[in-house]
């Protein structure tokens, strides 16, 4: 509008100058000279105006040579050429709540969790490291043919599952077998899954540790790295569409994040907006590729802004920090149908699997301060002794009812072997079985691990084979 102002304007100051060339209305100074000098005088003048109606200053707008309008919103406009910089000086903060201590931090602001909760989030965390522990243990006598274990990452499988609702659906990677559990996957399931049964969800055609339950909203784990982040961003649209107070859940590593899935998925859940929750377990090494060979960028986190996606950096070994932050997070998701990127800083004290060596490639005393000084398992344990929730009696009792659980439920699997066991392996191991809950005798399973055959410690512990 201001342009065709100030053009509108110029040609009237043309015409009102022609209108008196005509009319010989000439300035004073004008009208005593010749004709071909007037001529000259007037070629003079209008050419000092030929070009005014395009240069820069005629129309200026200091809004329009400053900001462009762009789709995605206005863009300023700078006269210095300036590159961004790789990164920013200060690198991105990790929310925490509980110290290594486990006593709040100066300044702490999380969810406030009930005793329940609380004390349902340690005995899970408990469970799961006792499950790993002994099926680790059963891999290594070849009783199971592969497992992995989530040792120095509890707090992150345990406390997220707790922030969210059972209609949230999971995508897992391999490592989050406490969300599993703290669903209401018992501990014969996890057994009858590890075992290859007639009992297993999947009948068997499963590696061991690729759990999946639809009872639970746990899709089932695939062994390729990443695919599961994209699918997780199309169930969320769906449950958009589908106008549902849920969304989808999705956990893996920093080495799934070098991944293209990852990539794709985050700029797909972006532009559509999906209700989904990206969970990054980054504990530094993708097997035996540390970050530092992976990517040069402030970890993970930072990526999330480069794609329009939310994010946050949490303490992955503080359980309340996990719990606070997920929670934050759903909520964010399910209300403002959005995605959000939570990077989980944590660290890997077991094996990447049981085919993995870890010691090969990182120092032995590396894992061993990690584990004792970094535990999150310890650290909610003394924030719970603390508010008077625990004490070394629910412990022990605790720990007894674990084994009991755990080995029972062993023996239960390898009875129900349809693949290997013959019908008097069966049933002497029955005849075990009922020992075992009879007496709580943990030497016969003992003796079991040892390498006694089923038939030896069955007449040893039970009788004839008729039993």
């Amino acid at each position: 509008m201001r342009k065709s102002t100030a053009i509108l304007s110029h040609f009237k100051s043309k015409m009102n100058l022609s209108a008196s060339l005509r009319s010989n209305q000439f300035h004073p100074n004008l009208r005593n000279l010749t004709t071909h000098n007037r001529n000259s005088v007037l070629f003079s003048l209008l050419s000092s105006r030929r070009f005014a109606s395009i240069s820069p200053s005629a129309f200026k707008d200091p809004l329009q040579n400053q900001v462009m309008d762009f789709p995605g919103g206005p863009v300023e406009f700078i006269p210095e050429m300036r590159f961004i910089s790789e990164s920013s000086k200060e690198r991105i903060p990790c929310y925490r709540v509980l110290d290594d201590n486990g006593q709040p931090i100066l300044g702490h602001n999380f969810v406030q969790v009930s005793e329940e909760v609380a004390l349902k989030m340690y005995t899970d965390m408990v469970t799961l490291r006792s499950m790993d522990t002994i099926f680790y243990e059963a891999q290594r006598q070849g009783r199971i043919s592969f497992y992995v274990t989530a040792i120095g990452e509890e707090a992150i499988n345990i406390a997220s599952a707790a922030a969210l609702a059972m209609d949230d659906v999971v995508f897992p990677q391999y490592r989050e077998a406490g969300v599993l559990l703290w669903r209401g996957f018992t501990l014969q399931e996890f057994t009858n899954q590890l075992f290859s049964n007639k009992n297993d969800n999947g009948k068997g055609r499963q590696m061991p540790a690729h759990y999946g339950s639809k009872k639970h909203n746990y899709f089932t784990v695939a062994s390729t790295i990443a695919t599961q982040i994209s699918h997780a961003v199309g169930a969320a649209y769906s449950l958009k569409m589908d106008k549902k107070d849920a969304c989808a859940v999705t956990y893996f590593g920093d080495g799934g994040s070098s991944e293209g899935d990852f990539h794709a998925a985050l700029n797909f859940a972006a532009v559509t907006e999906a209700p989904v929750i990206f969970i990054c377990r980054n504990n530094g090494w993708a097997i035996s590729t540390p970050i530092s060979d992976q990517f040069r960028s402030d970890g993970v986190v930072v990526k999330g802004q480069a794609y329009g996606v939310r994010s946050i950096r949490v303490d992955g070994n503080d359980a309340l920090a996990i719990y606070s932050a997920v929670q934050a997070a759903r909520q964010m998701a399910v209300t403002e149908e959005r995605p959000i990127l939570i990077e989980a800083l944590t660290y890997r004290v077991g094996h990447h699997t049981t085919s993995d060596d870890s010691t090969k490639y990182r120092p032995a005393n590396e894992i061993e301060w990690w584990r004792v000084a970094r535990d999150p398992v310890a650290r909610f344990r003394k924030w719970i002794e603390n508010n008077g929730w625990w004490n070394d009696m629910a412990e022990s009792e605790l720990i007894n009812n674990l084994r009991q659980r755990l080995y029972v439920d062993d023996l239960l699997a390898i009875g129900n072997n349809s693949v290997n066991g013959a019908s008097e392996v069966h049933q002497a191991t029955k005849c075990v079985l009922r020992y075992i809950k009879g007496t709580l005798d943990y030497r016969v399973w003992f003796n079991f691990n040892q390498g006694f055959n089923l038939r030896g410690f069955y007449e040893r512990y039970c009788g004839t084979i008729n039993c």
